[in-house]
């Protein structure tokens, strides 16, 4: 049930879709449609729903961490995080900036974790796979065990792929299929 409440949330609210192709995605391809799940994860119910859907999904893999590239990941990593505490399962968010920072400790990986630490890697949409891959390899970098990249949206245009031949199991909530 929830999962098909979300389901109509995200085809309402975060699903555009245009006779011809005019939304620019972050690959600088043009497509016909766009899925905006910041109308998703910035409201207070898709958010619940969401991570409420996610955490259901990855508790058997017993992460210490959620989380991916900031911004697209943020809130659902914060959703997944609150709905396992309130489980009495708690997992902790993390952030991976765009680029190490510039200053302080120069970090790229932000949040609570340590060394060794079981991780699932997030992602809003999966297009190229190019975002969970960055995410993936800083996790990596800071000593993390990726255990999956875990999408709430597959766009299906060979992102999947791409993250599996890099050896990574890839999983979604939702492919664009069910959504059009």
């Amino acid at each position: 049930m929830d999962r098909e409440r979300l389901k109509s949330l995200i085809r309402e609210r975060a699903l555009k879709v245009a006779e011809e192709p005019v939304f620019k995605l972050s690959s600088g391809k043009l497509s016909r449609y766009y899925i905006d799940l910041k109308q998703i994860t910035f409201d207070p119910e898709a958010a619940y729903l969401l991570g409420k859907t996610l955490y259901s999904a990855i508790k058997e893999l017993n992460p210490e961490g959620v989380g991916g590239l900031t911004l697209g990941a943020d809130p659902i990593a914060y959703a997944v995080s609150l709905v396992s505490y309130l489980e009495g399962n708690p997992i902790k968010p993390f952030v991976v900036r765009k680029e190490p920072k510039a200053h302080g400790t120069g970090r790229q990986v932000e949040g609570l974790l340590k060394e060794g630490d079981r991780v699932v890697v997030l992602e809003d949409v999966i297009t190229t796979g190019a975002s969970a891959l960055k995410a993936v390899e800083a996790c990596r970098r800071e000593g993390y065990r990726v255990l999956c990249v875990y999408a709430v949206v597959d766009r299906e245009e060979g992102g999947r792929e791409k993250l599996q031949a890099e050896g990574l199991e890839v999983y979604s909530l939702f492919k664009v299929s069910e959504l059009l």
